[in-house]
């Protein structure tokens, strides 16, 4: 089972969060669970989360349940970035975005998103 961890990049700390290749709710959830406790309990704005989405399955149970997770972060996390974006899941993405009126920027490799949320201040 993957965990999220706090990760150290160019002397910021990430959350970081690898849905990478998780088809069932069930797996989703339990990453959302810990990750949602942990940033829920950090100061407002706050929190930079790096999260891999790279081949994970998306569909209405799992979009309902990253809505609930993204709005409910909202005011923790300073800023976002994500990860490994296939062509399907651009387009779930950007719903999600816009449902919840969110930032999260994406990116196409990890490395390009610790690059920019390092450039956070």
């Amino acid at each position: 089972m993957k965990k999220p961890e706090l990760i150290n990049y160019n002397g910021k700390t990430f959350f970081f969060m690898d849905f990478s290749n998780m088809k069932t709710k069930e797996e989703v959830i339990t990453l959302i669970k810990p990750s949602a406790e942990y940033i829920r309990s950090q100061p407002e704005q706050s929190v930079l989360t790096l999260t891999n989405i790279g081949g994970m399955h998306f569909n209405s149970e799992i979009k309902n349940a990253f809505t609930d997770f993204i709005s409910g972060n909202k005011i923790h996390v300073k800023a976002g970035a994500v990860y490994g974006l296939g062509g399907l899941q651009r387009i779930v993405y950007n719903g999600l975005m816009k449902v919840t009126g969110r930032d999260l920027r994406s990116f196409e490799t990890m490395s390009q998103a610790q690059e920019w949320l390092s450039s956070m201040s």
